[in-house]
């Protein structure tokens, strides 16, 4: 049995955007009540650990990644005490409790930043990111906001720009400032004292930034790619080398990670870098002094993954990070549901969720992912998300991810609330309500129990969460490789298009123990013939 501090390799985290999830209240909004309500059915997915989206104390001009007070819940989502029954509640289930940690900016309602902007001599004057305007006015340098426009903020208090990677309501705190460091590594000790078992780390390259203020360079318009922002965003058209990712950071990292390995805790970080991601993944989880596990884009890109693509991105995450580990997501708060984005079938949802299965690394579902849900449509005058609104229509922002959880098909507002008369913050789909929990939990064929399936077999076969992966072979749209630990061997075959194909099977006694799953092939005459969008998981047998 892998010791406990290790219970997060190969785990299965389970994200709850708190909003969205459940109203216990009848405000219209989701809250911690709500989400301990429903804890059962995350544990009886077979997850591991849940991920909780900001709760925190906030003004919301970006849902809760503008924090104003990161040791107090706002009284939106609860209390403290709301809090504390949650992880109570996660404990009876077996599930592991991660919150979201947004430490590279805070609120511009933040107490700190109020001190620091008062004056240039204040005790806090450099808790933030501020520099003098260029002789003619203008900003100090070419950094650029991901939310759009100029990455500075001209404050008339001091007469100084602050810099803001996100809204202007979000000032970036200055990590070459220790009281600032020793500020945040106290707040991961409140929560961890309070019972958390983890993080997830928002924006974990944006922490530090390039003390001489350099401009970024330009990029050449075929290397603008669009993963981690819109590609209609001018965003995409530097190279992020100084206001990102810098060395810098690596020392805060291990920091934060002394902190919590008395706790047993593991983090998991979000890198957003279009051309070095992967890289910084590697850098970030390498050895055991760092962060336990990062993701990337590369899963939550625009196209549809062909085998290729699948091979060349785990190639390189053995080439730059085989010394650290990778958690995989397809979905999240932040990008169009992958049903849609991918413009699957049930068959492609089906294969796609077990190829992460069988992926070697930890994985991430996002709330809705196993009902199969698809993006919602969200008219703009019912938009919220100021991302949307900034680039509509040619980016219609998150809000189409982010709609409420559809729980009963036949109740109002699908059971995302107690009041039948509240309106939800963002509008319910009538699709989605199709594709309710109640109109799923008891057919065998849905989507909810193919994933309840799903993560059994990963849970059974411990190897498909932690033995060594062969390199990854891709042929036309057949992408197959091996898992091998302990004297076992199982052999993974994936079919990344909608037309049959088939593989010639390496010699030996192979056993089918994907049975019972949609989509799952046995083997026949040494080969499988797979349908479009099959999949073979065979267990390599006695002879």
């Amino acid at each position: 049995m892998e010791p406990q501090a290790d219970w997060w390799r190969g785990g299965i985290i389970y994200q709850i955007y708190p909003r969205s999830f459940q109203d216990s209240n009848g405000d219209g909004i989701g809250d911690l009540a709500g989400i301990t309500a429903r804890l059962g059915h995350i544990a009886s997915l077979g997850a591991d650990a849940i991920w909780i989206s900001p709760f925190f104390t906030s003004p919301m001009k970006d849902f809760g990644y503008d924090v104003s007070d990161y040791c107090d819940v706002d009284a939106m989502f609860g209390t403290l005490a709301d809090f504390d029954a949650l992880t109570a509640r996660a404990r009876e289930l077996g599930l592991k409790v991660m919150i979201d940690l947004v430490l590279s900016h805070t609120s511009d309602q933040h107490p700190w930043f109020a001190e620091s902007r008062a004056s240039r001599d204040n005790p806090k004057s450099d808790w933030y990111v501020w520099a003098d305007a260029k002789p003619d006015g203008t900003p100090p340098n070419n950094w650029l906001s991901i939310f759009g426009g100029s990455g500075w903020q001209w404050d008339s208090r001091r007469q100084q720009y602050y810099l803001h990677n996100f809204l202007k309501e979000q000032p970036d705190l200055n990590f070459h400032c220790e009281e600032v460091q020793e500020a945040l590594l106290n707040v991961a000790r409140f929560w961890l004292d309070r019972g958390v078992n983890g993080f997830r780390l928002d924006t974990i390259n944006f922490y530090t930034h390039d003390q001489e203020l350099r401009d970024n360079p330009a990029l050449p318009a075929d290397q603008r790619t669009s993963k981690t922002a819109p590609s209609v965003n001018p965003y995409n058209w530097q190279d992020h080398l100084y206001d990102k990712s810098r060395p810098e950071n690596l020392e805060f990292l291990r920091k934060l990670r002394a902190v919590m390995k008395p706790y047993d805790a593991a983090a998991v970080g979000e890198v957003g870098d279009e051309q070095r991601g992967l890289e910084i993944l590697g850098e970030y989880t390498a050895g055991d002094d760092l962060m336990n596990m990062c993701y990337a884009f590369e899963l939550l890109s625009g196209d549809t993954p062909t085998a290729a693509y699948v091979k060349e991105t785990m190639d390189h995450v053995d080439r730059v990070a085989s010394d650290g580990w990778a958690c995989w997501a397809y979905s999240n708060h932040d990008v169009v549901r992958h049903g849609s984005r991918w413009k699957l079938d049930e068959a492609g949802k089906r294969m796609f969720n077990m190829l992460m299965v069988c992926l070697r690394g930890s994985m991430c579902i996002y709330q809705g992912e196993e009902l199969g849900l698809e993006e919602a449509d969200v008219a703009y005058e019912d938009l919220q998300d100021p991302y949307g609104i900034e680039f509509w229509p040619e980016f219609k922002g998150r809000d189409g991810c982010r709609t409420p959880m559809v729980w009963e098909a036949h109740n109002p507002h699908a059971g995302f609330g107690t009041d039948t008369h509240a309106r939800p913050w963002l509008p319910v789909s009538g699709a989605q309500a199709s594709m309710a929990v109640d109109l799923q939990e008891n057919v065998p064929s849905s989507m909810l129990n193919h994933y309840r399936r799903a993560l059994a077999l990963r849970t059974s076969y411990p190897m498909l969460r932690t033995a060594e992966q062969s390199p990854l072979e891709a042929e036309g749209p057949l992408l197959s490789f091996t898992r091998q630990g302990a004297g076992e061997e199982l052999l993974c075959i994936f079919n990344l298009g909608a037309a049959e194909a088939s593989k010639t099977l390496p010699a030996g006694n192979w056993i089918n123990i994907a049975e019972g799953l949609q989509g799952a092939v046995a083997p026949a005459e040494g080969r499988v013939d797979l349908p479009g969008w099959g999949y073979a998981v065979l267990r390599k047998g006695a002879e």
